[in-house]
């Protein structure tokens, strides 16, 4: 493999240089001067991997008119001696026709690596340029090994078919067989595989009409990959069947015409199927076998519809300009179906007795109707991203506010989850929002699949997980299958949380009051002892500072007791 890195900071041509140079012709190798693909690096046989990384918009077709560059770019190198282009003077910018038509040639799988504000638009340049993918680049690019290594493995991921030079005389089809070995109609492409997966895809070519060139070549090729599939058409317009006619057939009247092409070409003077009557042999009571009902008042009550002689009582069809008028009686013909933008039958049909005969991929009363699905296709692989339904090859649109040609734009859609969500509540649990405003069978078109658990069924399959009114959490699978059928797997047996335990709930409920009461009687005993040691703390502080002495009160005096002898009496 061979990587080619091309990086700007101002609005410029997309890396036209390594895209034209990557692989030159040897008709572009002379014509660059002799400069051999050499100067530009690339190896034939290698896969080419071109990083382009920018952190501003970048300057397209028609831009160069601001500097007075009219010269349409011609998508070659033109190098000077320092590898340089050096045309940017000269000619305009490239389109994004040419850089793919660039890439397609060489076999360039094209990253863009670039900042943040402008990611949108190098995403929206993706989807028109095939084998490209985009990638966030950090503001110091640090992250730029990572970024290529996914986008590479990405790359790889993915087989795409892509053709060139397809002549529109042709109607192709495709069918492919992807990992899971499902032959899937209409698609052109496989994802999510891995070195050592094999696919297989199968085409179908119609023709829709007759060029003037008889023999036409076109490509088929797997995008990024230098092996290519080339095929050449034979168209035969003419029926060979006139080199096997047979003259003066016994199956026309004993030899009374050519049978060719399985009908008898009469000799002058027979006329009929087969050259069963002469001219002269007309009777004009067998008119009434070469008219309709009588009364009926439409075409086929004139003779021959009007537009035929009855000739022994069969109707000989006249010639039309238009074209071809056959039936019993002239009442067919090739040009009288319903037209669309002018052309019979849309131009994907035939006309055959006053009804189209449509294509194989086109329907409708007029084949203006496709039957294909993969242009509805979205990038994440469902039918018009889940928000509409494909008709006609067209996506339209269902969900409010999405619009897109696959419906991929919708500021204000949920997610394919929140929107099938409702889907589930009115067309299984008969609840919700659409079921209470009868809205639900005209907007649910899903198949409701009732399953034991959810089962992969294919890696576009969305898994969805939501909880409903009773808090119970329902399971569900959204998938669509490659005609546009939208299931709904749902799980029989939601998820809800069992109830309480009465017993439990009351004990519990005893336990607590019991024990809010204890811890309530502890802190209040905790408090109250606090606030006894506190008082007996400050009454001794109190006496500690004390000025008198508690043994002697001065304020104490003593008792005086006075004795007297009654029976003494002095002396005298």
């Amino acid at each position: 493999m061979d990587i080619k890195s091309s990086s700007e900071s101002n609005a410029g041509p997309v890396g036209i240089s390594e895209v034209c140079g990557a692989s030159p012709k040897p008709k572009d190798t002379v014509e660059e001067n002799g400069k051999s693909q050499e100067r530009i690096g690339w190896r034939p046989g290698a896969s080419h991997l071109l990083i382009f990384t920018s952190d501003a918009k970048t300057h397209m077709a028609l831009d160069g008119r601001l500097a007075g560059i009219v010269q349409p770019n011609d998508g070659k190198c033109h190098l000077n001696s320092d590898n340089m282009y050096s045309m940017s003077t000269t000619m305009d910018y490239p389109s994004l026709a040419l850089i793919t038509e660039k890439t397609s040639e060489n076999n360039i799988n094209l990253i863009f690596a670039v900042t943040n504000p402008v990611v949108p638009l190098y995403q929206n340049y993706s989807e028109l340029i095939p084998g490209t993918t985009v990638g966030t680049l950090s503001n110091d690019s640090g992250n730029v090994i990572q970024l290529i290594l996914k986008a590479y493995a990405k790359i790889r991921s993915k087989v795409e078919l892509e053709l060139q030079g397809v002549p529109e005389e042709l109607s192709l089809s495709f069918n492919a067989t992807c990992l899971n070995g499902e032959l899937i109609p209409g698609l052109k492409s496989c994802s999510g595989l891995k070195i050592g997966d094999t696919v297989s895809f199968s085409v179908e070519a119609r023709a829709r009409g007759c060029p003037k060139q008889k023999k036409k070549t076109f490509i088929i090729k797997p995008v990024g990959f230098k092996d290519s599939l080339s095929i050449t058409v034979n168209f035969e317009c003419d029926c060979k069947c006139q080199n096997k006619a047979q003259a003066n057939s016994p199956k026309c009247n004993h030899g009374n015409g050519t049978f060719e092409c399985g009908i008898c070409q009469c000799h002058p003077g027979r006329l009929g199927p087969h050259c069963e009557c002469a001219e002269g042999d007309y009777n004009p009571t067998e008119q009434d076998r070469c008219s309709g009902p009588a009364g009926s008042g439409g075409p086929q009550s004139a003779i021959c519809s009007g537009r035929g002689d009855c000739v022994c009582g069969q109707c000989v069809c006249h010639n039309s300009d238009f074209g071809k008028v056959w039936g019993k009686l002239c009442e067919c013909d090739d040009f009288n179906c319903l037209r669309y933008k002018g052309d019979l039958c849309s131009g994907h049909g035939v006309c055959n007795c006053g009804f189209c005969q449509c294509d194989p991929d086109w329907q409708g009363e007029n084949c203006n109707c496709s039957r294909r699905t993969d242009t509805c296709m979205s990038n994440v692989g469902l039918l018009c991203n889940g928000r509409g339904h494909c008709e006609c090859g067209a996506c339209e649109c269902t969900q409010p506010g999405a619009y897109g040609a696959t419906c991929d734009k919708c500021p204000t859609c949920p997610d394919a989850c929140t929107m099938k969500k409702e889907c589930v509540e009115c067309k299984h649990f008969k609840r919700g929002k659409l079921f209470d405003d009868n809205t639900c069978s005209r907007i649910c078109k899903d198949e409701i699949v009732l399953v034991d658990e959810i089962v992969l069924h294919d890696t576009n399959a969305v898994n969805c997980t939501y909880k409903d009114e009773d808090d119970c959490v329902e399971r569900f699978q959204y998938y669509e299958d490659s005609s546009g059928k939208s299931i709904l797997f749902v799980v029989k047996e939601p998820e809800c949380p069992k109830g309480p335990d009465i017993l439990v709930v009351l004990l519990s409920v005893a336990g607590a009051i019991l024990f809010l009461g204890l811890a309530a009687l502890l802190i209040w005993k905790l408090l109250v002892t606090i606030h006894d040691r506190r008082e007996f703390a400050k009454f001794e502080e109190e006496r500690a500072h004390a000025k008198w002495d508690t043994g002697h009160n001065p304020l104490y005096k003593g008792a005086t007791s006075t004795f007297t002898n009654i029976t003494y009496r002095g002396k005298d």
